[in-house]
C-alpha cells in the first residue's frame, strides 16, 4: 500500500467514527484558548478559533442526536453477522425451494436496501438475501482501504455465517456488478448464475475519457462525511414510524452515519486510473474466467441520458467516438463466460432502470433461475 493511501485511509477511518466531530471541535478550542493566554493582541485570534470549535461541537453534538434517533427508530430489518470482529447486515427472506438463491448488489457504494423493490418482488418465488457491505445500510465499518477484492470475499463470507447454503444467482448494478463478478470468480462451486445489471466496466476507468463524475467521487463522499459529522443533514424527528417507508428515504436517513461516505471514498478510489493500475488484477474478471457459468448482461440499448456525458468530454467532433466506446465497452462482460447472454432494457430506459422497471428485473433473473439446471437460459 502506497504511503498516500494509507494517510488517506487513516482520515477515513476516524471520519467514520461519529464522534470524531466532537474530537475535531477540541482542536480550533484548545489552540484558541492558547492564543487567549499569549496577551491582548491574541485574544481576538482566540476568541475566532473559541467560536468556530462551538460551531464545531454544537454541530457534532446534532449529528449524534441524529445517529441515536436513527438507531431508535430505524433498527436493522435482518440479521447482524459477524465476520471476524465487525459485523454485516443480511436481510434474507423466501424459501428457495428447488431454486437456486438471489443474492442482490446494488451499485455506487450504497446499502443493500437500495434494491429492496427487487428482494420484495423476488422472495415471493424463491429466497431473496439484501446484504449490506461494510460501512454501508446497518453493518458495521470493516477494514481499510475498502476494495472490490476484499468485499467479494466479505460477502461470501458473511453468506456462510448467516446460514445460507446457495448455490446462488448474484446480481449487480452498475459498481455492484464488478462486485458480483468477483464473487461468482472466487466461488463458481456455489454460483448457478450471474446478472450484471448495466455494470461498470472497467475499460471505461482505465482508457476512457476523463470524467468529472468518477475522477472527483471519492473527493465527494469525503466532503459529504464532513457535513454529515457536523449536522449538515435533516434531522429525523422523535418517536418511531407508524407507517411503511420508502426503502430509498429510510437508507438514505441511515447512511447520514459518516461511515457510508469513508467506506464509499475508500473504495470509489478504484475507479481511477491510478486505482484500476493498483487494484486491477484483482478487480477485473478476465475472458473465460468463468467458464460457462451462465451471465446475463442486462443494460440499455442506447445510452439514454448520457448527454451529460459527452458534454464532460467538451469536444463535440468526439461525440460520436465516445457514444461507440460506451456502448461497446461494457460488451467486454459478455467474454467472461461461454454461457453469456445479452439482454436489453425496455425503450427509454437509462442506467437506473432498476427502480424504474423492477419488474422487468425481477422477470429476466427468474429466467435465469427457471434454466438452472437444464442448460443455459433464453431470457426475451
Amino acid at each position: 500500500m502506497r504511503p498516500g493511501t494509507r494517510g488517506a485511509d487513516a482520515i477515513l477511518r476516524l471520519l467514520g467514527r461519529d464522534w470524531a466531530g466532537l474530537a475535531i471541535a477540541l482542536l480550533p478550542a484548545a489552540a484558541g484558548a492558547w492564543c487567549v493566554t499569549l496577551g491582548t493582541g491574541w485574544r481576538v485570534l482566540g476568541g475566532v478559533l473559541c467560536a468556530l470549535a462551538l460551531t464545531l461541537g454544537l454541530g457534532s453534538l446534532r449529528h449524534l442526536v441524529q445517529v441515536a434517533r436513527v438507531r431508535m427508530r430505524y433498527p436493522p430489518p435482518g440479521r447482524m453477522v459477524d465476520v471476524g470482529g465487525y459485523r454485516m447486515h443480511v436481510l434474507a427472506e423466501g424459501d428457495a425451494g428447488p431454486r437456486p438463491t438471489v443474492v442482490w448488489m446494488p451499485g455506487g457504494h450504497a446499502g443493500g436496501y437500495a434494491m429492496y423493490r427487487l428482494h420484495a418482488l423476488a422472495r415471493e418465488r424463491t429466497r431473496s438475501v439484501l446484504v449490506d457491505r461494510p460501512g454501508s445500510g446497518w453493518s458495521d465499518p470493516g477494514p481499510f482501504p475498502r476494495t472490490t477484492a476484499a468485499e467479494a470475499v466479505e460477502l461470501l463470507t458473511v453468506l456462510e455465517r448467516a446460514g445460507e447454503t446457495g448455490p446462488y444467482v448474484f446480481v449487480g448494478h452498475s459498481f455492484g456488478g464488478l462486485l458480483m463478478a468477483n464473487a461468482a470468480r472466487r466461488r463458481p462451486d456455489l454460483t448457478a448464475g450471474l446478472v450484471l445489471l448495466d455494470p461498470t466496466p472497467p475499460d471505461v476507468v482505465a482508457f476512457g475519457p476523463s470524467l468529472a463524475t468518477l475522477r472527483h467521487a471519492a473527493r465527494d463522499q469525503t466532503a459529504l462525511a464532513l457535513r454529515h459529522l457536523f449536522g449538515l443533514h435533516p434531522l429525523v424527528p422523535r418517536g418511531a414510524a407508524h407507517v411503511p417507508e420508502d426503502p430509498a428515504r429510510v437508507l438514505a436517513v441511515i447512511e447520514t452515519r459518516t461511515k457510508a461516505n469513508c467506506a464509499a471514498a475508500s473504495i470509489l478510489r478504484e475507479l481511477s486510473p491510478d486505482g484500476i493500475t493498483r487494484d486491477g488484477w484483482q478487480t477485473v474478471v478476465h475472458d473465460g474466467e468463468l467458464g460457462s457459468l451462465p451471465l446475463l448482461l442486462v443494460a440499455p440499448r442506447d445510452l439514454t441520458g448520457g448527454d451529460r456525458i459527452f458534454d464532460a468530454v467538451g469536444d463535440p467532433a468526439e461525440n460520436a467516438r465516445v457514444r461507440h466506446f460506451f456502448l461497446t465497452v461494457r460488451e467486454r462482460f459478455l467474454a467472461a463466460s461461454s454461457a453469456s447472454r445479452r439482454v436489453y432494457t425496455p425503450e427509454g430506459t437509462g442506467h437506473d432502470f432498476p427502480d424504474r422497471v423492477p419488474e422487468f428485473v425481477v422477470e429476466v433473473v427468474g429466467s435465469l433461475l427457471d434454466g438452472h439446471g437444464r442448460g443455459a437460459p433464453d431470457p426475451f
